[in-house]
């Protein structure tokens, strides 16, 4: 394959935000689809709406696997691409669309015989919320193969610091899906499946623009075994990573309901715009996955440190400008969530935490995606696990068995983020992490 100069990597608030701001409105177009969605739907009743509620969480977990792809091909890519070899860079994401395409047709096969099994285990029987969950399913899965092709090439051109083809190839179909759902669903006359329907095509159509990017790159798409074996480890570490997220944030919502309807209401307004302002740090983070893994691909294990504290600084500052927004809302921002005064009082035993996580969470969310971009996942991963069950799990409990309530869940919550921190930047003053080269 052939090499180019190696490009140079800044570190300068222009080049991080030209590199965020793109990557943030890709990781909202989803969501802001399934709001369209469910807004659709929502007018057809409570069947098809509990029944898009089930099937949409199925969805949303194989999108969650897509990120873990383009997480890990984003590092690996940028590390090319940092050592002047574009066309290696662009063969990374070759192969982890090979393994989306694969993960994702075993998805929509397993969907299309296990569909029905599944969305009855969901539900807690059989009824008519699990018919119609499992009918959407089964037609919204078909996209499943698009969806994870889209996110390792979301992937593959981050990597190469290509953020206007990214935006286009989400953007457009995400655009078009909205317009079609609402056709399809009542001129169209198909009720909920033609929400299956749009969602099929707007997945598709997204991971055949990406596939084409690739084409037209003209490097070999031919499947390499053995480099698709590496990003499956790479994949594996980050899948753990996030199940033991799964498992913290899902235990605090057990912890919480054992304190009352009013104390989980709460919870959910609270825990749902952490999510939101994770979104928009998230962006950030991805940003420092392509410097960072384009800096240590071009041998500059200097310029990867100064890139790792100019992105800590920029996220402590996105989050201490969240934590003045979140506190100034204190007295409002509830009531948009809920009309209860109970679950508005319990809302504010939480908000302090809430707005106290903030500039720690910026901090955290940049420097994972720092590791995440040098190739450090192993690392992140365990400490994650320690994190989660040595201090997040046994806090939230202990608030339980002392009935602390809900301001003992954001202790908790609050302690996590302060454990992972404290261990971030313990790698970051080791160097550890710094490792240069195309490959780690």
């Amino acid at each position: 394959m052939s090499t180019t100069a190696a490009p140079a990597v800044t570190a300068s608030p222009r080049r991080i935000a030209a590199l965020a701001l793109p990557a943030l409105v890709v990781l909202a177009a989803e969501p802001l689809y399934v709001l369209v969605d469910t807004a659709v739907v929502g007018h057809l009743g409570r069947v098809p709406l509990a029944a898009l509620a089930v099937g949409g969480t199925v969805m949303t977990l194989t999108a969650w696997v897509g990120t873990v792809v383009a997480y890990g091909t984003t590092g690996r890519s940028a590390r090319r691409f940092g050592a002047g070899d574009r066309a290696a860079a662009v063969a990374e994401g070759v192969q982890a669309s090979w393994l989306a395409l694969a993960t994702g047709v075993l998805v929509a096969v397993a969907i299309g015989i296990g569909g029905g099994a599944l969305a009855r285990t969901l539900v807690g029987g059989p009824g008519e919320v699990a018919d119609a969950a499992a009918g959407w399913l089964r037609i919204a899965a078909l996209g499943a193969p698009g969806l994870l092709l889209a996110a390792a090439g979301n992937g593959w051109l981050r990597g190469i610091q290509d953020t206007r083809r990214p935006l286009l190839f989400v953007l457009g179909p995400n655009l078009l899906s909205a317009v079609l759902c609402p056709l399809l669903v009542y001129p169209a006359g198909l009720g909920l499946v033609g929400s299956a329907v749009a969602n099929a095509i707007a997945q598709t159509l997204s991971g055949v623009l990406f596939a084409a990017a690739l084409v037209r790159e003209r490097v070999s798409l031919r499947p390499r075994p053995r480099v698709i074996g590496q990003q499956l480890v790479l994949s594996r570490d980050l899948l753990v990573r996030g199940v033991a997220f799964q498992a913290s944030f899902l235990s605090a919502t057990a912890v919480a309901a054992r304190f009352g309807a009013a104390a989980v209401g709460a919870h959910q307004i609270a825990v749902q715009l952490w999510f939101f302002t994770a979104l928009v740090l998230d962006a950030l983070a991805i940003a420092a996955q392509s410097l960072v893994g384009a800096a240590l691909g071009a041998g500059d294990a200097a310029g990867a440190r100064f890139l790792a504290r100019r992105v800590a600084l920029l996220g402590g500052l996105c989050g201490v400008a969240f934590a003045v927004l979140i506190a100034a809302g204190a007295g409002v921002v509830p009531s948009w969530f809920s009309s209860d005064p109970q679950v508005r009082e319990q809302a504010m035993t939480a908000w302090p935490w809430f707005v106290a996580l903030q500039p720690i969470g910026g901090v955290v969310f940049a420097l994972d995606g720092v590791l995440i971009g040098a190739g450090d996942v192993r690392y992140l991963r365990n400490l994650t696990i320690v994190c989660a069950f040595g201090g997040f799990l046994p806090a939230i409990w202990l608030a339980y068995g002392f009935d602390l309530g809900l301001g003992g869940i954001w202790a908790g919550l609050t302690l996590f983020v302060v454990l992972r921190l404290a261990g971030l930047l313990l790698r970051m003053r080791s160097g550890a992490w710094a490792v240069v080269g195309a490959v780690r």
